[in-house]
Formats: C-alpha cells, structure tokens, sequence
C-alpha cells in the first residue's frame, strides 16, 4: 500500500453546508472502502486548506478514482500528494548520493 496526503478546500457549495462537515467525513471513509483506500486519519484546518486526510491505497488508479468522487460530490476541491514514511524516503534520498 502507498500512502498520500489528501487537501480538501470547501466549494461555495461545501462552505453553506460547512454543519455537514462530520457527516461527508464518515461518507468519504465508506465511499474510499469502495475503492480499496484506507483513511489512516482525518483532521480540519485553518488557512489554506480546510481540511486533511491520510490515506493509503492499493495504487494510483485507486486514490485517483477516490479523490475524483468526492470532488464529485461539488463539496470539496482537493489535492493529492504521494507521502513516504522516513523509512523509504531514506532510499529516495541515498539514490542522490
């Protein structure tokens, strides 16, 4: 599995039913199961974005597919970066030795 951050900024739409906010995090966590992607943790935020999800999937199809449909849903815009545990950032980072 690969780990990536997801950044969620609220649509016009999003922010009108910003009280809805805990009840799309529990959807996005069934809706990402479909797609065989796990939410390691969901958090909100102050400033640019308004919110941040960890995930993991199978692939780069999947967490594709998964950040597709939510912004789907015209609540969100988001963002995805791919993350490396220190672990195996350490072997990207020999490779420029």
């Amino acid at each position: 599995m690969t780990d990536y951050v997801l950044l969620f900024q609220y649509t016009d739409r999003g922010i009108r039913n910003v009280v809805d906010t805990i009840k799309r995090a529990a959807a996005a966590k069934e809706m990402a199961s479909r797609f065989g992607v796990r939410i390691l943790g969901s958090l909100g935020t102050m400033g640019k974005y308004d919110g941040v999800l960890v995930a993991e999937a199978p692939s780069e199809d999947a967490i594709a597919a998964f950040s597709s449909s939510t912004s789907a849903t015209d609540d969100f815009k988001t963002k995805v970066l791919r993350a490396f545990q220190i672990s195996e950032f350490d072997s990207v980072l020999s490779a420029l030795q």
